[in-house]
């Protein structure tokens, strides 16, 4: 006796659920310059690696107990190995249904996010549809309508706390499955094929009255700087590249340290440009992102949410080949100080590196939170003080190193000041309450009014100030526990980190406060 037949039979539907949305629909989906869920699944993960789980799930027509048509569900999930380490995938194929609930098994997108859960792996979500409640046929067909539910929302929210979670916007992307694109800890989108709304144009068109296309509404445009979507880029190949470059600075889950690899950059290496790279005018802004070069491991560099509170620089790099998160200030953009976009930034990216157990570089050169009418309409303070908690709320070890400014709230708030100050300035550090230029407009205003050369007696304040607020006489005071040369600064950063992961293992584990999206 053999069970050859009905193997054979198994491998029939797998071939039949291979086919997909079938030809016609395939074609369609290429001429949008798209991947099928297939190829992307292959690009994702190393090769020959991927092992599908219910790959012959899906809708059959029986006719006298043999099998006439099948369409396999339109929600592929599995595991696979990204640069050899294991992570779990859940996909959705636009080419059955649109991607809508009504051509799924839901059951197996429950199964990817308890899957990840439970055995501890990272998640990557291909999200290619709404993913929700499907068209309202599918209400005429049951009979009845019902209340929604978010299915395996509760893994969703749980896997927040517990391992990567990674999504890729990869078509037009409504409702529920934008809300697990965001539902993430980093998700990127592909410009011209990925569209992300809550509701489509038709549904907006309707409910609100704007008449806008797919793209108006949710492109790369809307969403390069909404943040809603981490990073944007050109082509799929490309989002898989980003994604394997994230995962690859984080562990597999918050029972492990962050992967160190063995740098070939030398630790010893000091910039000549350093020395000179701040300009003396301090009204003058210069470029931060070659600064960072200069600094971390060479080409190490991995930036998120370039475009969103973009005053805020935020990502991972590597530190003597030691994965770090690190924050920095770009002056060209508002000068660099704290808006709501940047203060939201801040807070999500410090709770992220606080998850996973990276240690957080801060380069700082904050003039302070937003001022003015407008910052105030949007409640700037709150945003503020709630992303220099998370800052104080974070136990990895973070190193503050300050570049130019530190002012006010803002610029106090970069580092825990309760707590051991592990910081160095360079010499072209500039703190206090608040600017002195401004400041002396304040603190001596009835003596300028009073004056009879009010702008002579201004020039002759702000002389006496210039050699108080010289960052020397902060560090006679030990305000300041170190001003290094800005060349040493690698240096010192090298040895800061291998203190810094010989006490990580203190750390592992989930964070007291769990990470939203």
């Amino acid at each position: 006796m053999s069970w050859k037949p009905e193997i054979d039979e198994l491998r029939k539907r797998e071939e039949l659920a291979h086919e997909m949305g079938g030809e016609e629909n395939l074609n369609k989906h290429y001429s949008r310059g798209k991947m099928d869920v297939r190829e992307r699944i292959r690009q994702l993960f190393d090769n020959d690696t991927f092992r599908e789980k219910g790959a012959v799930a899906g809708k059959a027509v029986y006719e006298n107990d043999e099998l006439k048509k099948f369409s396999p569900t339109n929600f592929l999930l599995g595991t696979g190995k990204i640069d050899g380490r294991k992570a779990v995938t859940g996909a959705d194929d636009f080419t059955v249904r649109g991607g809508a609930a009504d051509g799924a098994i839901i059951e197996k997108q429950i199964y990817s996010e308890q899957m990840a859960h439970d055995l501890q792996l990272p998640l990557v979500r291909l999200v290619d549809g709404t993913g929700g409640g499907g068209s309202v046929k599918f209400l005429d067909t049951e009979g009845h309508t019902y209340i929604p539910v978010n299915p395996a929302w509760d893994y969703v929210v749980k896997n927040m706390g517990r391992v990567p979670v990674v999504a890729a916007c990869l078509g037009s992307v409504a409702g529920l499955g934008a809300a697990r694109v965001t539902a993430s800890h980093f998700s990127v989108m592909v410009e011209e094929i990925s569209q992300l709304f809550v509701a489509g144009p038709q549904i907006v068109n309707f409910g609100v009255g704007q008449d806008l296309t797919k793209e108006e509404l949710g492109g790369a445009q809307v969403h390069r700087s909404s943040g809603a979507i981490d990073n944007v880029v050109k082509t799929e190949k490309e989002a898989f590249d980003h994604i394997r470059k994230f995962l690859s600075y984080l562990p597999s889950n918050v029972w492990e340290l962050p992967p160190v690899i063995e740098s070939t950059d030398d630790r010893n290496r000091k910039e000549e440009e350093l020395i000179s790279v701040i300009p003396k005018n301090r009204r003058k802004p210069y470029k931060i992102r070659p600064i960072l070069e200069l600094i971390l491991d060479n080409d190490s560099i991995f930036e998120m949410g370039r475009y969103y509170g973009g005053g805020t620089v935020t990502g991972f790099a590597r530190i003597d080949g030691h994965p770090v998160g690190f924050l920095a200030n770009d002056p060209y953009v508002g000068g660099g100080g704290l808006t709501v976009e940047s203060c939201e930034k801040i807070e999500r990216f410090v709770d992220l590196c606080e998850t996973f157990h990276l240690p957080i570089v801060n380069f700082v050169d904050q003039p302070g939170i937003a001022i003015g009418l407008a910052a105030e309409k949007k409640g700037t303070i709150r945003k503020g003080v709630r992303a220099i908690s998370s800052i104080y709320q974070a136990n990895v070890p973070m190193i503050e190193i300050i570049i130019r400014r530190a002012f006010g709230v803002g610029g106090a708030g970069m580092i825990n000041g309760q707590g051991l100050h592990m910081r160095y300035a360079w010499p072209s550090g500039d703190w206090g309450s608040l600017p002195v230029e401004g400041g002396i407009q304040v603190a001596y205003k009835r003596e300028l009014e009073a004056s009879d050369n009010p702008k002579k007696l201004l020039e002759e304040l702000a002389a006496k100030m210039e050699s108080v607020r010289s960052p020397l006489r902060t560090a006679e005071a030990f305000g300041v526990e170190e001003i290094i040369d800005p060349r040493d600064t690698r240096i010192r950063l090298c040895e800061w980190i291998e203190d810094s992961y010989a006490i990580l293992p203190q750390h592992i584990g989930p964070s007291p406060h769990t990470m939203r999206p």
